[in-house]
């Protein structure tokens, strides 16, 4: 299937990225940008951004549609990553921090106590600045869930990632209502706490389920949506069933809208944390 015109982007200067994978490079620290081969990496590493992914780079789980690669993590947790991304994050003067992780179900609590003490270190380095979080779902372990919102995000992310009808095939060893349950909680119990979750289309859900997963985010109370294109990130991924045109990820992004979401962010190649600064800026 050759891609269409709208999801070709422009080259990006390597000069204009290098400051930011030197960064990366010299805190020993992990990108989703680089890990799961991000279409928008050399443009936002371009502008001086990135996303970091804490808890090593091997992912416990083998979701269909995941370009970081999954088996057992052979790297014990480092206690020094949390002072090391909020080091990077000081030198790259962010106003909005977004961290990330391979999924961890063999840690006790899932990695939350990571999150947390990255959350804590960013916000002494970097008082000003907003911190958003994007979690596994810690196999819906409350305590886990609860010790990162107690931590004190601005945002929690918790991909729902595809409509109800795909789990088997997209995330076998996640649970669609599990994962509504994750949002819930957080928004019931933290309603300081931005709820935020992202979607991709392209895999093969019809325009009703994607409206019925809308409809299932905002009970949740979650106040941000996410909706891109699925790239296939190599032959031994699923495939793309479908490049949905621009003007239908408008028109989701226009009836999440209406059924209340406070903000759906809807574009070929937006990302969850694409632009996600902007994206918060945008609920205030």
């Amino acid at each position: 299937m050759i891609k269409p015109d709208w999801l070709k982007r422009p080259s990006t200067s390597l000069t204009a990225t290098s400051d930011v994978r030197g960064r990366i490079t010299q805190a020993r620290l992990n990108t989703v940008c680089r890990s799961a081969r991000c279409p928008n990496m050399g443009e936002c590493y371009s502008r001086g951004t990135a996303t970091f992914m804490i808890l090593g780079d091997v992912c416990s789980r083998d979701c269909g549609f995941c370009a970081v690669p999954h088996g057992r993590q052979a790297d014990a947790v480092d206690p020094g990553e949390p002072a090391r991304v909020a080091a990077a994050a000081k030198g790259m003067k962010l106003e909005h921090v977004v961290v990330t992780s391979v999924t961890r179900d063999d840690l006790p609590d899932g990695g939350a106590s990571v999150f947390a003490d990255t959350i804590h270190a960013l916000r002494h380095a970097l008082s000003a600045a907003t911190v958003e979080v994007l979690t596994p779902d810690f196999q819906g372990d409350a305590t886990s869930i609860d010790t990162v919102a107690a931590a004190g995000p601005d945002v929690f992310n918790h991909n729902m990632e595809t409509v109800r009808e795909l789990y088997r095939v997209v995330r076998p060893q996640a649970k669609y209502d599990r994962s509504l349950e994750f949002l819930s909680r957080v928004s019931a119990r933290y309603p300081e706490i931005a709820v935020k979750s992202g979607m991709m289309v392209g895999l093969g859900e019809t325009t009703e389920q994607v409206i019925q997963l809308l409809k299932d985010l905002h009970k949740t109370g979650c106040r941000m949506v996410t909706i891109g294109q699925y790239l296939r990130p190599s032959k031994e991924h699923l495939p793309v069933v479908e490049y949905v045109r621009p003007e239908v990820l408008d028109e989701y992004a226009r009836l999440g809208e209406e059924i209340g979401i406070e903000k759906v962010f809807a574009g070929p190649l937006v990302r969850s944390s694409y632009m996600a600064g902007e994206v918060l800026r945008a609920t205030l």
